[in-house]
């Protein structure tokens, strides 16, 4: 499998920058001997690197669980929030789903009329595109991967595109034919279309919730949402893109990344260290490693690696805060969507639409305990028994809503960190604390554990956190209808909390 997945993306990158046919390297098959069956492993590869590589960086750094390691230099203009279109932080991200994914769907679609495989087209699809609006608001769609046909598409709304990818993969799902199985090598699902569908229904409930927040025809979504919890046909387990190994050349793309730099930049935020002390959370051991100095979990402060030396007259250095352990992350496959996530959100629908606290209840503690359990961590009963995390010990309705925000927040730390920066700003879990950076460092008091943290030094000046990615600065110098320049502070269509 990994021998087809790494041809098949070979190939798709020597084809993906033009369209002539002379030149071509004869160690590549022809562009119209490429088979669906090799492409839709590249697709599943493409897509899964946007949450698994670029954005499990960005995302730490946003969702507040990373830091920029105190003698490391690396990520400080992310921490910092100094970046623009100029950085080209989305740009790797844009040409994978499109010069990738997108491309290689519409020409996977041009070459089967298997029904069954068209539907698992769009079902990518719709994953491709969610990522894109959760980052940039609005998306190439409609007018998408036309080649020279189109070189300047035009960018659609971000809401027109979540709900015409939902209704593509609906028309798709009713579409498919008794007779029809996926016969496309299939990393993701081995070819079960049962499990595709339980992934659909997950993709949608996800979108919904985004779509019913940003009162876009929420009494429908509402009905839908509820629909999807009561029928049940969600996933099992954890859906991931697994074809890693710990061999070099074949790790886990974030991890990689590191490798090939010799370099690990990241340690604990405050916000993060914080809350799992004071939940007495196992979990914490699982990839953050004790500060040197103190042999206690310690978390830097959001943005200001370069200012304990002004509050305390002591620079801070690696010693002095718990080092993210990558070594867990090796092999680890790409989550695209955990087991927990799936409870938190049927927890959030039985508490918020249906009131049944019952069953929330039960959701919720599958969520954390599947969590646990993806981990290897032992520890769950006595942990859920803890007053701040029992389910039953929370006052109100909204306090026992916050715990599942938060309890989804601690679950998607190293496991799908675009996922948690999406759902803090859906959410507004964790809150953004009104207490400084300087006054939270030197007045612990002031500051409720778990919460965000404005950035000590924070260059885009709104007092804020980032709530948007750049629009790809590749975008802008080839496609003329790339929208204006937002700024950092300019939220995405479903972020109106």
């Amino acid at each position: 499998m990994k021998k087809i997945l790494l041809y098949s993306a070979a190939c798709l990158l020597a084809l993906s920058s033009c369209d002539m046919d002379i030149n071509e390297n004869p160690n590549y098959p022809a562009s119209g001997d490429i088979t669906p069956s090799l492409e839709f492993p590249a697709v599943q590869n493409a897509i899964a690197a946007v949450p698994g590589d670029a954005m499990f960086t960005y995302g730490g750094y946003f969702a507040q669980y990373f830091e920029q390691r105190p003698e490391y230099n690396q990520y400080n203009d992310i921490a910092e929030l100094h970046f623009d279109e100029a950085s080209q932080l989305f740009d790797r991200c844009y040409r994978t789903i499109y010069a990738g994914a997108m491309t290689d769907i519409k020409d996977i679609e041009s070459k089967t009329t298997n029904t069954a495989n068209l539907y698992v087209c769009k079902v990518m699809t719709a994953l491709a595109m969610q990522y894109m609006v959760d980052a940039c608001s609005d998306a190439p769609y409609t007018e998408a991967c036309q080649g020279s046909a189109n070189p300047n598409p035009v960018w659609d709304d971000g809401q027109s595109v979540y709900e015409n990818v939902l209704k593509a993969m609906d028309e798709a799902e009713a579409a498919i034919a008794a007779s029809d199985n996926i016969d496309m090598t299939d990393p993701m699902f081995s070819k079960n279309l049962d499990s595709w569908k339980r992934f659909a229904n997950a993709l949608r409930l996800r979108m919904y919730m985004r779509l019913i927040d940003a009162n876009v025809d929420a009494a429908n979504y509402t009905a839908k949402a509820k629909a999807i919890v009561a029928n049940g046909i969600l996933p099992v387990s954890d859906v991931v893109f697994n074809v890693y190994s710990n061999a070099e050349g074949q790790y886990n793309p974030w991890y990689s990344n590191i490798f090939s730099l010799n370099a690990n930049n990241f340690c604990a935020a405050y916000p993060l260290v914080t809350y799992f002390n004071s939940t007495n959370d196992p979990r914490e051991a699982y990839a953050l490693n004790k500060a040197a100095a103190s042999g206690k979990y310690v978390g830097e402060i959001p943005g200001a690696k370069t200012k304990y030396l002004e509050w305390d007259g002591t620079k801070l250095m690696d010693k002095d805060v718990s080092l993210v352990n990558t070594e867990v992350a090796k092999a680890m496959p790409v989550y695209l969507f955990t087991l927990s996530e799936v409870e938190f959100l049927k927890a959030e629908v039985e508490l918020r639409f249906n009131n049944d606290e019952a069953a929330a209840k039960a959701d919720y503690e599958a969520a954390v305990e599947n969590d646990f359990l993806s981990r290897q961590v032992a520890g769950y009963s006595d942990f859920i028994a803890g007053d701040k995390v029992n389910f039953d010990k929370q006052a109100t309705k909204e306090d026992k809503l916050k715990l599942i925000y938060m309890q989804k927040w601690v679950a998607l730390f190293y496991r799908n960190h675009f996922e948690a920066w999406s759902e803090q700003r859906r959410t507004d879990v964790p809150a953004v604390s009104s207490a400084s950076a300087e006054k939270v460092h030197k007045d612990p008091t002031s500051y409720t554990a778990g919460n965000l943290i404005v950035p000590a030094v924070n260059y885009y000046g709104n007092n804020g956190l980032c709530k948007r990615m750049p629009y790809p600065s590749s975008a802008r110098q080839l496609n003329k209808n790339t929208p204006a320049v937002k700024t950092l502070a300019d939220p995405v269509f479903w972020d109106v909390k």
